[in-house]
């Protein structure tokens, strides 16, 4: 039995098991040593756990087969309130709270956990709409991503009109009043997604019949300059400050070294490091292929001395073990690859922070820009950067001649001289 693995104490197992929750601690405690936590660990979510095997009723108490959403909030609602905790009462509610979670997800894998929550009611219509998108436009998975996430903010402030039929009834005002309300407190970036995602939602609304005229138009444009901006990127030595910085001792710092060498070696984003699979390391041919994004160009590059020997002293010594295909996962169970660009975004941030680098940006993307900017300072071509970089059109690549200096130069005016009356 899984309990036994962890417990040895006959009192604290027959306490784990009696109660409504006693038989779903076991399977509980089998999941978490299949996730691969400690048995530290396991007994202190255990032990946090049992206080809401105590909430739901004594010893004598029914069995649950499932738990539903009401159970755990009244017991979060209730707990904070009772617990006799020694220390922070607050921090261990926090404690509390957190491994509930953990237990709920395991409740949602076995299909024992009721979330008796209604979908949204523009789940159907932004269903359809990343469908369409997927269909006809073609769209990758991540840009899927972020149009689900912008278009769910127009849907949810449309309230009871974000339906098929209600949409009918949508003007042109109410289209430019979200759309302004929303841009006073978003960036640049942000507000450029949502302007694309409610076009292109906009238009998926005309296709469908919902509305009966061309409302995309309404969207305000926001003027932008192409290439207005200039690509900021790390330096060879700040790079290599970076590099140097990353502890080897640690699990975390051979993962970390390795993924700050793909970025600072190949300028590939951060996404691709993420997608690396061990079937993608081609050791004994020396290369190493990126999958690609964006619609890009996948990249089949060597395999350069530095990148192999970071690569097997993470494999061999600090990724743990089991059948995932991705390269890089995660360091603490339970073990999963790098779920999104903010996680590989936070180890990039936290490396150059530690350094004390003052850059204006800290995410993935700074080392590609830093790649690309060296390659053209280095004399290669515009085409050659961009077939390294994986961009399938050259004028993605043009934001890099503003930092090719000797081209610079050539074009420069001279310095007008004074002429004295």
């Amino acid at each position: 039995m899984a309990l036994e693995q962890v417990f040895e104490c006959p009192r604290t197992l027959a306490k784990l098991r009696s109660g409504p929750l006693g038989k779903l601690l076991e399977g509980f405690c089998q999941w978490l040593l299949k996730c691969g936590f400690s048995r530290g660990s396991i007994r202190t979510h255990l032990a946090n756990v049992s206080h809401l095997n105590v909430h739901l009723g004594g010893p004598k108490a029914p069995l649950h087969e499932t738990i539903t959403a009401k159970d755990v909030e009244g017991f979060f609602r209730v707990y904070p309130s009772r617990c006799r905790n020694r220390r922070s009462r607050e921090e261990h509610a926090r404690r509390v709270r957190f491994s509930v979670r953990r237990f709920l997800a395991y409740l949602r894998e076995e299909g024992r956990f009721d979330p008796l929550v209604l979908p949204p009611i523009y789940q159907p219509l932004r269903a359809a709409y990343l469908e369409w998108m997927r269909h006809y436009q073609h769209a990758a998975d991540g840009t899927l991503a972020v149009r689900a996430h912008s278009i769910s903010a127009f849907l949810q402030w449309l309230g009871p009109q974000a339906t098929g039929e209600g949409l009918s009834e949508l003007s042109a005002e109410r289209i430019e009043q979200f759309f302004i309300a929303y841009a006073q407190g978003a960036g640049r970036a942000a507000r450029r997604s949502m302007q694309s995602a409610l076009r292109t939602f906009l238009r998926f609304c005309l296709h469908a019949g919902s509305i009966r005229r061309r409302l995309d138009l309404a969207v305000p444009t926001l003027r932008t300059y192409k290439l207005s901006t200039v690509p900021r990127g790390l330096s060879e030595v700040q790079a290599r400050k970076v590099l140097e910085s990353v502890d080897h001792r640690s699990i975390a710092g051979r993962r970390d070294y390795a993924i700050l060498q793909l970025l600072h070696t190949y300028g590939v984003r951060g996404g691709q490091v993420r997608a690396l699979r061990l079937a993608d390391v081609h050791w004994a041919e020396d290369q190493i292929l990126f999958r690609a994004l964006k619609n890009g160009k996948d990249s089949l590059l060597p395999l350069t001395t530095a990148v192999g020997e970071s690569l097997l002293d993470y494999l061999q010594n600090a990724r743990p073990h089991g059948a995932w295909p991705e390269v890089f996962l995660t360091c603490r169970a339970p073990y999963h690859p790098l779920a999104d660009s903010h996680c590989l975004s936070e180890i990039v941030r936290r490396h150059i922070q530690f350094t004390g680098l003052d850059v204006p940006s800290k995410g993935s993307h700074v080392f590609r820009h830093g790649f690309a900017t060296r390659m053209v300072a280095e004399g290669h071509s515009l085409k050659a950067v961009a077939d390294v970089l994986g961009h399938r059109h050259l004028a993605t690549t043009f934001i890099y001649t503003k930092v090719d200096f000797n081209a610079l130069k050539q074009v420069a005016l001279d310095w007008p001289e004074e002429v004295s009356a």
